[in-house]
């Protein structure tokens, strides 16, 4: 009988805590899970006082730099906000996250963390399942260590070759970038933690990236640029938006009204936080533009968002309800997901080596096969000598640098500082992480005599190269935030050291690690070549299941590869050589005609075209049939016609719109096919990529009439054609 009654007790007890957390008590109504995130927020934004609003819309930087101490309270990573403990609101802990969980400069000693593949190696997947599963490993591994939120989400378009921080983003093409991004953000919050999305808008360029104001008109923009933020905020619906630098026609990023209250908030209806970049906010005044919260504040020449915030609200300069506003914006996201029902704390379990797995899928997907001559990849097993040169393909590959620089777990291999001044000093260093793609390479070819040179003297690796059967040759080209290539060279001489050994034997393949196009003045001598970007945790052992056909060569260019510098608008690095802290005009000429649409408008011909890439067999389209009405929807056959199985990125793009020519993607996939296999498939436009969008009337239009579209395998060989009509019609901005 007293077993008995104890058990009623405590299903009792049980049953109430249960009834607790889904009604919440009666003085934390806001704890009702049933309740909407806005409702939620709403109930307890009313609770706050006038300083905890405060204390949420601003928040210090949280790493050791220029004299800055850790936070009291803070993990250590990119940013703290205090919590607000006799509400129940979680403190919040932020670290950049592009390419996985950071730790700059070790402020938390020992913690690594899985890096991914670049963000080009990623678009070159065309995979969004690829970028849901990375996303996923950055939820995940931040729950662990106890951050909350994740400025990740890079999905700035790359409109210039040379911005160092192309790496970070996902190619020139709004449709392809949006996509990507959106499934990453969506795999990072589908674990518990917020995601940004960065950098709002226009960041085109890291040089004098403070003063550079990026001019273009109002339609273009919104086709191009803001598209890309639009779809990637719809897929991914990020908790919070990271604006930029730069000024946007006029205005700072941050202070932006247009973009930030007009666009963003008034015509996409974002309900979530807009969050300054580190050191981006230049006045108090800026909340009232749209901007909810000040970052990395130590870095501005005030806490504009403390003290002046409060003291203008006391005064009523700045209304309250915008201060309202801003604070049930943080707190919305908070709740939407889920850190008051889950709250995030660190010493959770890490499986890096689950993560690393799903890093190398992405990185051997996004391999890009650029030439082949004779068949000569994939490597022969039966090779007897293969020489390895350059690149320290013994210790590692190469990372971009910069706060996305993620550091492995056990730590980065070999560091090699570069040096430099000024805020991303600290930055400029090499890092190679472990994973030795001259390893991998001697494990894929155990009978082989493998051979490595360092390449430093051309000479003696032309020797080395005239000696074996198969050559690899690297080059490396590091890029980083804060600044930009001068040109499309590789650096430190290795175009002439690869010039070298392809001369001394035609059987080298070039293996490229760079943060973007770059010029190949040896590419006619040259066996076969590959672009492997910056390849992550597993990218040795990536780059070898590629160069030995272990995984079919299947990544696609998400960026154009010009001939020259001199294909592009801007020749000139615009703001280079002028003095500290002048403003300059950026100005974007080419305005929605970025990269392969440029290239297609003025009949230009690129080194390797958008959306290009071979493959170690061969495939067909067939059968097309296009349908019109509000929008298109196209459907094909996609046949793998070689004898391998094989991953095909097939493409879809309108070239021409109720009489007026274009190039535009509208749609592709990622398939694999096993020999002599066939697959439909269906695709359906967005109809804001079919039409324009009109700026005087503040809305997508699309004209009526017959609309001409092209299926291929890159934006310069389109096999297939159709067309079919659509009707005129508007949408919403």
């Amino acid at each position: 009988m007293k077993r008995t009654l104890n058990l009623a007790a405590s299903l009792a007890v049980l049953a109430v805590a249960t009834a607790g957390h889904a009604q919440a008590p009666a003085d934390r109504p806001w704890m009702n899970a049933k309740l909407s995130p806005d409702q939620r927020a709403a109930l307890l934004e009313k609770e706050l006082t006038l300083d905890e609003r405060i204390g949420l819309v601003h928040g210090p930087m949280s790493m050791p730099i220029f004299g800055i101490k850790k936070p009291e309270g803070a993990i250590g990573s990119a940013g703290y906000i205090p919590g607000i403990p006799r509400l129940g609101v979680p403190a919040v802990n932020e670290s950049d996250a592009s390419l996985g969980v950071t730790n700059p400069l070790g402020v938390r000693p020992g913690d690594g963390a899985t890096a991914l593949p670049s963000g080009l190696a990623l678009a070159a997947t065309f995979n969004t399942r690829l970028a849901y599963e990375g996303g996923a490993v950055v939820g995940r591994e931040a729950r662990a260590k106890g951050f909350n939120v994740q400025l990740a989400g890079g999905v700035n378009l790359a409109r210039d070759p040379r911005n160092g921080r192309n790496f970070e983003y996902v190619g020139e093409d709004p449709w392809l970038a949006g996509n990507l991004a959106g499934a990453s953000i969506k795999g990072i919050q589908d674990q518990g933690v917020v995601s940004t999305i960065k950098h709002f808008a226009l960041n085109g360029q890291e040089t004098s990236r403070h003063f550079a104001n990026s001019v273009i008109d109002e339609a273009a923009l919104r086709e191009s640029d803001l598209l890309a933020f639009e779809i990637a905020i719809e897929k991914g619906q990020p908790g919070s938006v990271m604006c930029a630098y730069n000024l946007v026609n006029g205005d700072y990023s941050c202070g932006n009204n247009h973009l930030l209250n007009e666009v963003l908030k008034r015509d996409w209806g974002y309900k979530g936080w807009v969050m300054s970049d580190w050191g981006a906010v230049h006045a108090t005044d800026y909340i009232v533009k749209g901007l909810d919260q000040q970052s990395g504040e130590q870095l501005d020449a005030k806490v504009w968002f403390g003290a002046p915030l409060k003291a203008a609200v006391e005064k009523g300069e700045i209304p309250a309800a915008r201060l309202a506003d801003a604070s049930r914006r943080i707190l919305r996201s908070m709740f939407a997901a889920g850190l008051f029902d889950k709250p995030v704390a660190p010493g959770g379990a890490i499986d890096y080596d689950a993560g690393a797995e799903i890093a190398r899928a992405a990185a051997a997907e996004g391999i890009v096969l650029l030439k082949n001559r004779e068949g000569l990849l994939p490597l022969a097993k039966t090779a007897k000598t293969i020489a390895v040169i350059g690149g320290h393909a013994d210790a590692g590959v190469l990372s971009g640098g910069g706060s996305s620089q993620v550091v492995p777990p056990g730590g980065a291999k070999t560091i090699i500082p570069l040096g430099g001044e000024g805020m991303m000093g600290p930055f400029r260093s090499q890092y190679f992480n472990g994973s030795s793609p001259l390893a991998a390479i001697r494990k894929a070819a155990p009978d082989a005599k493998v051979v490595f040179d360092d390449g430093r003297y051309p000479s003696a690796a032309a020797a080395a190269a005239k000696a074996a059967d198969i050559v690899v040759v690297f080059g490396n080209q590091w890029m980083g935030e804060g600044e930009d290539a001068p040109d499309l060279s590789l650096p430190d001489g290795q175009d002439a050291l690869i010039a070298a050994i392809v001369a001394a034997n035609p059987n080298t393949v070039v293996v490229l690690q760079t943060g973007g196009p770059v010029t190949m003045p040896w590419l006619d001598k040259a066996g076969a070549v590959v672009e492997a970007w910056y390849s992550g945790a597993k990218g040795g052992e990536a780059i070898a299941d590629v160069l030995f056909g272990a995984v079919d060569a299947s990544g696609r260019l998400p960026m154009t590869f010009p001939t020259s510098i001199d294909q592009y608008p801007r020749a000139q690095l615009p703001g280079l050589g002028l003095p500290e802290k002048t403003q300059f005009d950026v100005v974007y000429s080419e305005g929605a005609d970025v990269g392969y649409r440029r290239f297609a408008a003025n009949g230009a011909k690129p080194l390797f075209p958008f959306g290009y890439g071979l493959s170690y067999t061969t495939f067909a389209y067939s059968n097309l049939k296009v349908t019109g009405g509000d929008t298109l929807s196209v459907s094909f056959d996609v046949a793998n016609t070689g004898q391998r199985a094989g991953k095909d990125a097939p493409q879809v793009y309108l070239t021409g719109a109720a009489g007026k020519a274009t190039q535009r993607l509208i749609g592709f996939d990622k398939i694999e096919l096993k020999p002599g296999e066939t697959r439909r498939v269906t695709l359906t436009a967005d109809p804001r990529l079919l039409g324009g969008f009109d700026a005087k009337a503040n809305r997508w239009s699309l004209t009526g009439g017959d609309y001409q579209v092209a299926v291929g395998a890159s934006s310069a060989n389109l096999t297939l054609k159709g067309a079919a009509k659509v009707k005129a019609r508007t949408l919403k901005p």
